[in-house]
């Protein structure tokens, strides 16, 4: 019986590895790459349409308040008494978005019947308040 080793002749092991069919293995996926990678980046261009981030603002009502010289009010031109004026700033007040309130004081006006307009109007919530002024003479 023989047995059949891995030894050259001079009596010692092989210690090589055979490298031609790793490098036949190297070149064919090379070249697999080759092909295919200009076939991933192609590219189609689209004219897709384009969305507005822009959230849709809803302006707020304006209410035109008007005190008089004599201390009279106005609510958007209409007369208003004075007892009816905090049921017409709650109101105002539960709307979603809140009104501002514009207002607009004869310049004889005291300052009385503003201070207690402002602060109705604060204690009802209503922080959006701006003075109408005329453009001067």
């Amino acid at each position: 019986m023989s047995f059949h080793t891995d030894l050259d002749d001079d009596g010692e092991v092989m210690s090589e590895i055979n490298m031609t069919p790793l490098v036949d293995v190297m070149l064919v996926l090379l070249i697999i790459f080759i092909i295919t990678v200009p076939v991933i980046n192609h590219a189609v261009k689209l004219d897709l349409p384009q969305a507005s981030s822009q959230a849709l603002e809803i302006k707020p009502e304006k209410v035109q308040l008007a005190i008089k010289a004599d201390g009279a009010l106005s609510w958007n031109g209409e007369t208003l008494p004075s007892e009816a004026l905090e049921d017409r700033l709650a109101t105002a007040a539960s709307r979603q978005p809140q009104p501002e309130l514009h207002l607009q004081v004869d310049r004889h006006a005291e300052y009385d019947h503003v201070a207690q307009l402002l602060s109705s109007a604060s204690r009802h919530g209503l922080g959006k308040v701006a003075f109408v002024t005329e453009p001067g003479r």
